[in-house]
C-alpha cells in the first residue's frame, strides 16, 4: 500500500520519480519509489545495488525513459512517472492553431498567449487548457517555468519576443525554439551574444525552429516543431529517416526485452 500512496503523491504534487521493481532474480518482486529529489521514498531496493540503481534511475528520469536494467543477477526495470509536459506558445497565428491541437494529442497541457485579443480568442482555440490574451510578462506572472516546460516563439514582434528570453535564461525549461528564418535566427543570436549570453546559453535556443521536412503549410510547420519537441523531451533520435539505417529501432528507449 505504502508503494501505491507514494506513487499517488509523486502525480498529485506533479513530481519526477520513477518506480523500481525487481522483475528477475533475487529480491524478485521487491519494489521501491523514488523522487528524483528526495531518494527513495517508499519500498526497499536491494542494498548491494541500490546506488547504481537510483543513479541510472535519475539518468532515466532526465529524458522520461523506462527501461529494464541488468545488476549482477538481478533484472530491475525502471520506470519513469513524469509530470505532464506543458507547452507554452507565445503568438496565437495560424501555426499555433494545429499545432495546439497536435500537442494536446501528444499529452502535452497546452497554453497559447498572445496580447491580440482577435488572435488569442476562445473560438480559434476552443480546446486549448489554458488562452491567456496578455503579453509575456503578464504570462509569466501566470505560468511557472519549470522542467517540464517546452516554450515556443511564434512571432516575430519584438515585443513578444524580446521579454521571453531574459525570462528564461536562467530557468530549467526543457526547451525553447523560436520561429523565424536563418538570418533572423542569426541577427538573434548577435543580439543576444551582445546582452552577454555565452555560447552556451544561445545553443539552448532551437532557431531556427524544427526538424526539416520540407514543411510548407501550417499544421506542416507545427508538425516539423513537435517532432524537435519530441526528440528533446527523450533525448534521443537523429532526425533522420529509419529506412536505411541499421540497428534496432528505438534500441535507446523501452524495455530491452527484444521487442523494439
Amino acid at each position: 500500500m505504502a508503494i501505491v500512496v507514494a506513487l499517488q503523491d509523486l502525480m498529485k504534487r506533479e513530481r519526477l520519480g520513477a518506480s523500481v521493481t525487481v522483475v528477475d532474480g533475487p529480491d524478485l518482486g521487491a519494489k521501491a519509489v523514488v523522487d528524483a529529489d528526495d531518494g527513495v521514498v517508499a519500498g526497499e531496493i536491494p542494498a548491494d545495488v541500490a546506488d547504481d540503481v537510483i543513479t541510472d534511475a535519475l539518468q532515466l528520469m532526465e529524458h522520461e525513459q523506462n527501461r529494464t536494467l541488468t545488476y549482477g543477477d538481478r533484472e530491475i526495470y525502471i520506470e519513469t512517472i513524469a509530470p505532464q509536459p506543458r507547452l507554452l506558445v507565445f503568438g496565437a497565428g495560424h501555426v499555433a492553431q494545429p499545432l495546439s491541437r497536435i500537442a494536446q494529442e501528444l499529452g502535452f497541457h497546452v497554453i497559447v498567449t498572445d496580447a491580440r485579443a482577435t488572435w488569442a480568442a476562445e473560438e480559434r482555440f476552443p480546446d486549448v487548457d489554458q488562452l491567456i490574451q496578455g503579453w509575456p510578462d503578464e504570462v509569466f506572472e501566470q505560468v511557472e517555468l519549470d522542467h517540464r516546460t517546452y516554450v515556443v516563439l511564434l512571432s516575430h514582434d519584438a515585443r513578444f519576443e524580446d521579454p521571453v528570453f531574459p525570462a528564461v535564461r536562467d530557468k530549467p525549461i526543457r526547451y525553447i525554439g523560436a520561429m523565424g528564418s536563418r538570418r533572423t535566427s542569426r541577427d538573434r543570436a548577435e543580439r543576444l551574444a551582445a546582452e552577454g549570453w555565452s555560447e552556451e546559453e544561445i545553443g539552448r535556443i532551437h532557431a531556427p525552429i524544427g526538424i526539416d521536412i520540407g514543411a510548407e503549410q501550417p499544421a506542416e510547420v507545427a508538425l516539423s516543431i513537435l517532432a524537435e519537441i519530441v526528440r528533446a523531451r527523450y533525448g534521443v533520435g537523429t532526425g533522420m529517416s529509419l529506412r536505411g539505417q541499421e540497428g534496432r529501432i528505438h534500441a535507446q528507449r523501452g524495455k530491452e526485452d527484444g521487442t523494439a
